[in-house]
């Protein structure tokens, strides 16, 4: 907006902290900032009444030229703009014709695929302890 760099701002500040005083300096940097929120407050405000009043405007001009249409003007430009015939032709529906459906092949069923077999478990026979002889 106004394209201060860095360095003029700093130099700005260090005017401002001779000048006004180290005291002071905070006070007027926080009545500085309040005066600017204001001042973009009323901006944004206008902004949107202006937006709104160009809004309105767009509004009235498209109401103005919806009243100017009758509804005897809107057929007979209608009937004007779109021929009745060539649409009765279009949606015209022809006589089907008989044409012999397609023929489709059966399709062959695969044969089941035999289970593994699977082998039998061989069992070991338990080792027999020695008995005890009484």
């Amino acid at each position: 907006m106004f394209d201060i760099a860095w360095s003029e701002l700093a130099l700005i500040g260090a005017v401002a902290l001779i000048v006004i005083g180290p005291k002071d300096l905070p006070r007027v940097m926080r009545s500085l900032g309040q005066w600017t929120r204001r001042a973009r407050a009323m901006a944004a405000e206008f902004q949107r009444n202006l937006d709104e009043m160009m809004r309105e405007a767009e509004l009235d001009e498209i109401r103005k030229e919806v009243e100017k249409v009758s509804p005897a003007e809107f057929k007979s430009n209608l009937e004007k703009l779109v021929d009745a015939k060539s649409i009765e032709e279009a949606v015209k529906i022809d006589e089907p014709v008989m044409t012999p459906a397609p023929t489709v092949a059966p399709t062959p069923v695969p044969e089941p695929t035999p289970e593994p077999t699977k082998k039998p478990r061989t069992t070991r026979k338990p080792k027999l302890e020695a008995e005890p002889e009484a």
